[in-house]
């Protein structure tokens, strides 16, 4: 009995000897063997950096193979991990070039073109003679950019004559009749001569041509202005008619009254015409403008001398100038409403 509880505990033991050993055996191969660590996989356009994948020129299990081993390799965790790809510096852009036939570098058109109508109204001393009436203006040019243009434009602005101007005409072409002066001398041809003139009236004109310099406030709205000074040629006219009765014959006759021009002026200078404006775009992508312009015009004549209502009776001159006032400096003010484009 005693001999059978010895061998028992002999066997446990035994058995218990054998699970410590080997318990200690498995501790020392589990410190002693390498950690097994998992690389996160890459992305696959870093895993592409070093060489493109060319998908057309290998077999998938070629790719797969290469592909694995080059996540592998990749451990962005690693101090030997790549750096990331750094962007291109950034490009410096200038202003766009629109540079073309028609076009300047900044997008301004190269030509532009101008219509106007509106009314004239003479001031000064030309006021003295004249009257209100209208006028009219058709031009073009060349614009250097969005501010500088120059352009040739015609003018056309036309006045009536004052009532007094018209009397004191009336009355230099009757004197001779009063005064019984030789008609030759007292009237220009054609004004009834010896004979009375009735219903006397009369116009007057200025026509130019002139260089116009122009300065543009570039804006990006609707609402533009500008400012511009023109400098050329100007020809001056008046004319004083009186009415006479003509027959004129188409399928039957008929008299028809008609005013006749019965004395003619005329006078040329040089003369300046500074002045503003105000544009409106029709859309922001329109080339087509509105505009309001407001000029001086002042033209330096050289009077000459005449035969006045104030003379007529003391004057030795022939009969050349009945209307001195036409050769004097004239100064108008011109209002004009158009198109640019």
């Amino acid at each position: 009995m005693n001999t059978n509880r010895s061998l028992f505990g002999l066997v446990c033991r035994a058995a218990a000897f054998c699970f410590l050993v080997a318990g200690s055996a498995s501790l020392i191969e589990a410190q002693t063997s390498p950690a097994v660590t998992f690389a996160p996989r890459a992305p696959l356009f870093l895993a592409s950096e070093s060489s493109p994948m060319n998908l057309a020129g290998t077999s998938s299990s070629s790719s797969s193979s290469d592909a694995d081993a080059s996540y592998t390799r990749m451990n962005l965790d690693s101090p030997a991990a790549p750096e990331s790809p750094q962007p291109p510096p950034r490009r410096s852009y200038g202003r766009p070039n629109y540079s073309s036939g028609n076009t300047n570098p900044d997008g301004s058109d190269k030509w532009f073109f101008l219509g106007g109508f509106g009314a004239s109204s003479p001031i000064g001393i030309t006021h003295k003679y004249e009257t209100v009436s209208y006028g009219f203006q058709v031009g073009g040019g060349r614009n250097f950019n969005k501010n500088v243009g120059v352009g040739l434009q015609f003018d056309y602005d036309h006045f009536g004559l004052q009532a007094a101007t018209i009397n004191n005409q009336a009355y230099i072409y009757n004197y001779c009749t009063v005064a019984d002066y030789e008609a030759e001398y007292c009237a220009p041809e054609g004004a009834g001569q010896a004979e009375s003139v009735s219903g006397l009236d009369g116009n007057n004109h200025v026509w130019s041509f002139t260089l116009n310099p122009t300065y543009t406030v570039a804006t990006d709205g609707s609402l533009g202005a500008y400012a511009v000074i023109g400098a050329g040629f100007y020809h001056k006219v008046t004319n004083f008619t009186e009415p006479e009765t003509e027959e004129e014959c188409y399928y039957f006759c008929e008299e028809v009254e008609a005013n006749a021009n019965i004395d003619h002026y005329t006078s040329n200078a040089f003369g300046i015409s500074p002045g503003f404006g105000v544009t409106y775009k029709f859309s922001h992508f329109s080339s087509e403008r509105f505009y309001v312009e407001v000029r001086y015009v002042l033209t330096f004549n050289s009077q000459r001398a005449g035969v006045t209502a104030a003379n007529v009776a003391t004057s030795s001159l022939s009969a050349t100038d009945f209307y001195p006032a036409n050769s004097d400096r004239t100064t108008y003010i011109p209002i004009k409403v158009g198109l640019r484009f």
